[in-house]
């Protein structure tokens, strides 16, 4: 069916052949006038014809409280949930094409995703795409997390007409971002699946929402018995225990970053610790293109995509590499950076690369005796214990000077453990004067750390090649398990950050064996081994630190 109403011309669920000849569907909005115009597109499981506010209600509820520019100009009746308004990007020349991808919403097939097949679709969608009549040839590709995700995948194949991509806020490592923190299994995409994506797949008919503009069911027009639908999915939750290493399945769902030749704004949220953050800022690392962005913000998952600020950065970004429109761009630094502040305020500015180039390297020495961080390791030998599901350890160190941490940082840590085995929980942390936290706005929570960092000791094989004194990256290709009472030594990786801690104000490192439930399998964690007693060692022969990047004024 094809209308032309709010100022735009809508082709809804027109079919798009894959190479195995299922049909997915999607939706097409572009200016009414005639001609060629450049395409955004995105394909995502959620329902290209669910609302934002009826899917999400809540989260729409508070988006355009805090933020009255996201609702402003639009009806808001085509805004869906993490793709962009077609109301707020069709009147500046784009065709915006929104597709449910195999399974999911108003497309048929069985439903597997981030799998090879997905990507193929994504990639076939593309070439779709750039071949219409009203296509200038050119795509983007653009969405927040799941519709970010499947960017880098399909990117690192270079399908044909694909010119640009903006992955805002979406992991590009499926086992350390997603699935294993460290290689300790994280309870969050097992939750996704079990909450969104039975509730999307197609074959639910009557008793699913309805496109509000045309009436159509969201869902599809077939029934089908939650047997049969069942049946048409795989089995996520068994596949992300089924693997606990990085295994042949695994790779295929990992993109070879350095095959991405497009444009690439990547852009990270600083509170998305344990899911998209690393991968925002490892993709814009390791991705193969010259023509690279890294852009770091703050606040709630999905807000800044929306806003002014999030939607006229994407815009100079677009109009540039599918327009070719003299705009600046090509003359903006690398790094569009949003620094924090313990006020809850942000300082923007521009910088040259990551880490900063600027950057001190500071290392401070843990002191288990006194529990604090100092500028050198204690003299004696020394080691603490802790029960490792009951207890937490914290060293602190009062900084100064205002003192500005932005960029990765590492822990060196020395530990035995009472099993064969134990998970490291790091967390950098602020302390006012008065002994308060200070938290952070995070995309899913809004009292965050300043960073986190995790470990599975079993787990601590580093890859020579990828690791860096500020960045350990860890094979987790084989499980080496510990001798009880036996010390090794471990790097942890604890996700970047930026922050300005004042004067006077403490910086603290807590060692933990748990977390708040985010890393709460009990299949993956049974107490017999993770619930054991840990000793951290320290003193000159072994030298326990946290290496932090302390950026100067420039």
């Amino acid at each position: 069916m094809s209308e032309t109403r709010d100022g735009m011309r809508i082709d809804w669920d027109i079919p798009v052949v894959m190479d195995d000849g299922l049909a997915l569907r999607a939706d097409v909005f572009r200016p009414v006038p005639g001609g060629r115009y450049p395409v955004l597109l995105s394909c995502g499981p959620y329902g290209k014809g669910l609302r934002f506010e009826e899917g999400r209600p809540e989260q729409w509820r508070r988006l355009c409280q805090d933020h009255p520019d996201v609702p402003a100009g639009t009806s808001s009746k085509y805004a869906n949930w993490e793709v962009a308004d077609p109301e707020k990007w069709v009147p500046h020349g784009y065709a915006m094409v929104r597709i449910d991808s195999r399974g999911m919403g108003r497309s048929p097939g069985y439903v597997d995703q981030f799998s090879p097949r997905e990507t193929r679709d994504l990639y076939d969608c593309v070439a779709w795409a750039a071949a219409q009549p009203w296509c200038t040839g050119k795509v983007g590709l653009q969405g927040i997390s799941y519709s970010a995700m499947n960017q880098w995948q399909v990117a690192a194949l270079n399908p044909p007409g694909l010119a640009a991509i903006c992955p805002w806020e979406g992991a590009a490592d499926h086992y350390r971002e997603v699935r294993r923190n460290g290689g300790i299994l994280t309870n969050f995409l097992m939750r996704w699946f079990e909450n969104r994506i039975p509730k999307a797949q197609h074959g639910i008919a009557g008793r699913g929402e309805r496109n509000p503009v045309t009436g159509v069911l969201a869902f599809g027009d077939e029934l089908r018995t939650e047997e049969e639908r069942a049946a048409s999915r795989a089995d996520l939750i068994a596949e992300i225990r089924d693997h606990p290493l990085i295994d042949d399945y695994l790779r295929e769902r990992n993109a070879d970053l350095s095959r991405i030749t497009v444009p690439v704004l990547s852009a990270g949220n600083l509170g998305g610790q344990g899911l998209h953050l690393r991968g925002n800022v490892e993709g814009f690392l390791r991705a193969g293109s010259p023509r690279k962005w890294l852009e770091l913000h703050v606040g709630e998952h999905w807000a800044h995509f929306y806003t002014d600020y999030g939607r006229e950065l994407q815009l100079r970004f677009f109009d540039h590499f599918l327009k070719g429109e003299d705009n600046g761009w090509d003359a903006t630094p690398p790094v569009l950076l949003n620094v924090r502040h313990i006020d809850g305020t942000t300082t923007f500015r521009h910088e040259d690369g990551w880490p900063i180039p600027r950057t001190r390297w500071t290392r401070l020495y843990l002191d288990l005796a006194a529990r604090t961080l100092t500028p050198e390791p204690p003299a004696e030998d020394q080691c603490l214990d802790y029960r490792a599901l009951e207890e937490e350890i914290t060293f602190c160190t009062v900084v100064s000077a205002d003192t500005e941490i932005t960029g990765p940082a590492a822990a060196s840590l020395f530990v035995s453990s009472s099993t064969t085995d134990a998970d490291l929980f790091l967390t950098l942390r602020v302390y006012a004067p008065d002994g308060r936290e200070i938290t952070f706005a995070g995309a899913n929570d809004p009292h965050m750390p300043v960073s986190q960092g995790w470990l599975r000791a079993s787990h601590r094989k580093l890859d020579p090649d990828l690791s860096t004194p500020w960045r350990p990256f860890h094979t987790h290709d084989e499980a080496q398990p510990l001798a009880p009472g036996e010390r090794y030594g471990l790097e942890v990786e604890i996700w970047p950050t930026s922050v300005v801690v004042p004067k006077g104000y403490t910086l603290a490192l807590t060692v933990a064996g748990r977390d708040d439930g985010k890393h709460s399998d009990p299949l993956d964690r049974p107490a017999e081994v993770f619930g054991g007693t840990v000793t951290l060692y320290a003193g000159k022969a072994r030298p326990a630190s946290i290496l932090l990047p302390i950026v100067p004024e420039a």
